[in-house]
Protein backbone atom coordinates (compact mmCIF):
# COMPACT_ATOMS: atom_id res chain seq x y z
CA UNK A 1 0.00 0.00 0.00
CA UNK A 2 2.73 2.10 1.13
CA UNK A 3 4.47 2.47 -2.63
CA UNK A 4 0.96 3.07 -4.30
CA UNK A 5 0.20 6.02 -1.85
CA UNK A 6 2.98 7.41 -0.26
CA UNK A 7 4.46 10.84 -1.10
CA UNK A 8 6.00 13.65 0.12
CA UNK A 9 4.10 17.49 0.75
CA UNK A 10 5.75 18.54 -2.64
CA UNK A 11 4.05 22.15 -3.37
CA UNK A 12 5.71 21.20 -7.38
CA UNK A 13 4.00 17.78 -6.89
CA UNK A 14 0.92 19.29 -5.96
CA UNK A 15 0.84 22.08 -9.50
CA UNK A 16 1.86 19.27 -11.89
CA UNK A 17 -0.53 16.83 -10.62
CA UNK A 18 -3.35 19.46 -10.75
CA UNK A 19 -2.29 20.78 -13.80
CA UNK A 20 -2.08 17.73 -15.84
CA UNK A 21 -5.11 16.42 -14.08
CA UNK A 22 -7.41 19.45 -15.14
CA UNK A 23 -6.04 18.98 -18.62
CA UNK A 24 -6.84 15.14 -18.54
CA UNK A 25 -10.25 16.09 -17.21
CA UNK A 26 -11.20 18.76 -19.88
CA UNK A 27 -10.04 16.27 -22.47
CA UNK A 28 -11.80 12.84 -20.74
CA UNK A 29 -14.87 14.39 -20.58
CA UNK A 30 -15.25 15.67 -23.99
CA UNK A 31 -14.65 11.81 -24.91
CA UNK A 32 -16.87 10.33 -22.43
CA UNK A 33 -19.73 13.24 -21.17
CA UNK A 34 -19.58 15.55 -24.58
CA UNK A 35 -18.92 18.65 -22.58
CA UNK A 36 -16.82 21.27 -23.83
CA UNK A 37 -17.81 20.54 -27.34
CA UNK A 38 -16.95 17.03 -27.64
CA UNK A 39 -18.74 14.62 -29.46
CA UNK A 40 -19.58 12.20 -26.37
CA UNK A 41 -18.55 8.53 -25.71
CA UNK A 42 -20.15 6.95 -28.68
CA UNK A 43 -19.05 9.51 -31.40
CA UNK A 44 -15.45 9.33 -29.56
CA UNK A 45 -15.18 5.66 -29.46
CA UNK A 46 -16.50 5.25 -33.05
CA UNK A 47 -14.38 8.12 -34.88
CA UNK A 48 -11.67 6.63 -33.40
CA UNK A 49 -12.29 2.67 -34.29
CA UNK A 50 -12.89 4.44 -37.58
CA UNK A 51 -9.09 5.24 -37.75
CA UNK A 52 -8.82 1.21 -36.82
CA UNK A 53 -7.88 1.43 -33.08
CA UNK A 54 -9.58 -1.28 -31.59
CA UNK A 55 -13.34 -0.31 -29.53
CA UNK A 56 -11.53 -1.88 -26.29
CA UNK A 57 -8.50 0.34 -26.84
CA UNK A 58 -11.01 3.40 -27.65
CA UNK A 59 -13.14 2.87 -24.41
CA UNK A 60 -9.77 2.36 -22.13
CA UNK A 61 -8.31 5.91 -23.97
CA UNK A 62 -11.53 7.92 -23.14
CA UNK A 63 -11.67 6.24 -19.39
CA UNK A 64 -8.24 6.74 -18.52
CA UNK A 65 -8.30 10.10 -19.61
CA UNK A 66 -11.63 11.10 -17.88
CA UNK A 67 -10.72 8.84 -14.41
CA UNK A 68 -6.94 9.87 -14.79
CA UNK A 69 -7.61 13.16 -14.66
CA UNK A 70 -10.35 13.28 -11.84
CA UNK A 71 -7.41 11.29 -9.73
CA UNK A 72 -4.80 13.62 -10.56
CA UNK A 73 -6.87 16.07 -9.49
CA UNK A 74 -7.79 15.10 -6.45
CA UNK A 75 -4.65 13.20 -5.24
CA UNK A 76 -6.30 9.56 -5.25
CA UNK A 77 -3.84 6.68 -6.52
CA UNK A 78 -2.27 9.18 -8.27
CA UNK A 79 0.33 6.86 -9.36
CA UNK A 80 -2.46 5.11 -10.89
CA UNK A 81 -3.85 8.07 -12.92
CA UNK A 82 -0.01 9.17 -13.94
CA UNK A 83 0.09 5.90 -15.33
CA UNK A 84 -2.85 5.78 -17.13
CA UNK A 85 -2.41 8.79 -18.95
CA UNK A 86 1.69 8.75 -19.47
CA UNK A 87 0.13 5.23 -21.54
CA UNK A 88 -2.25 7.39 -23.60
CA UNK A 89 0.47 10.08 -24.25
CA UNK A 90 2.46 7.58 -25.55
CA UNK A 91 -0.17 5.86 -27.71
CA UNK A 92 -1.03 9.14 -29.12
CA UNK A 93 2.56 10.01 -30.17
CA UNK A 94 3.02 6.69 -31.39
CA UNK A 95 0.01 5.92 -33.76
CA UNK A 96 -0.88 10.40 -34.56
CA UNK A 97 1.85 12.40 -33.50
CA UNK A 98 4.55 10.93 -34.12
CA UNK A 99 4.50 10.97 -38.53
CA UNK A 100 4.55 15.32 -37.84
CA UNK A 101 8.20 15.60 -35.80
CA UNK A 102 8.36 17.19 -33.40
CA UNK A 103 6.91 20.45 -32.66
CA UNK A 104 3.20 21.84 -32.38
CA UNK A 105 1.83 23.22 -36.22
CA UNK A 106 1.26 26.52 -34.31
CA UNK A 107 0.11 28.40 -37.42
CA UNK A 108 -2.47 25.08 -38.13
CA UNK A 109 -0.97 24.76 -41.95
CA UNK A 110 -3.17 22.56 -43.59
CA UNK A 111 -2.51 19.36 -44.06
CA UNK A 112 0.02 19.56 -41.01
CA UNK A 113 -0.60 17.85 -37.75
CA UNK A 114 1.24 18.48 -34.64
CA UNK A 115 4.51 16.74 -33.43
CA UNK A 116 4.88 15.46 -30.14
CA UNK A 117 6.11 18.10 -28.29
CA UNK A 118 2.83 18.87 -25.71
CA UNK A 119 2.82 15.03 -25.56
CA UNK A 120 5.95 14.98 -24.62
CA UNK A 121 5.79 17.50 -21.51
CA UNK A 122 2.74 15.86 -20.37
CA UNK A 123 4.41 12.34 -20.81
CA UNK A 124 7.11 14.03 -18.46
CA UNK A 125 4.51 15.87 -16.19
CA UNK A 126 2.81 12.44 -15.27
CA UNK A 127 6.31 10.74 -15.13
CA UNK A 128 6.95 13.11 -12.26
CA UNK A 129 3.72 11.88 -10.29
CA UNK A 130 4.22 8.26 -11.01
CA UNK A 131 7.44 8.54 -10.01
CA UNK A 132 7.34 10.38 -6.66
CA UNK A 133 3.86 10.78 -5.88
CA UNK A 134 1.19 12.87 -5.42
CA UNK A 135 2.76 15.78 -2.92
CA UNK A 136 0.94 18.11 -0.80
CA UNK A 137 -2.92 18.18 -0.51
CA UNK A 138 -3.84 14.76 -1.78
CA UNK A 139 -5.72 12.07 -0.47
CA UNK A 140 -3.18 9.48 -1.05
CA UNK A 141 -1.22 11.88 1.37
CA UNK A 142 -3.77 11.63 3.96
CA UNK A 143 -3.87 7.75 3.71
CA UNK A 144 -0.17 7.23 4.20
CA UNK A 145 0.89 10.32 6.54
Amino acid sequence: MEILFATDPSLSLLLLRVVLGIIFFAHGAQKVLGWYGGHGLKGTVGFMNSMGLPLPIAYLVCFFEFLGGIGLVLGFLARLSALAVGIVMVGAMATVHWQHGFFMNWELTPGKGHGIEVNLAFLAMALAVFIDGAGAFSIDRWITP
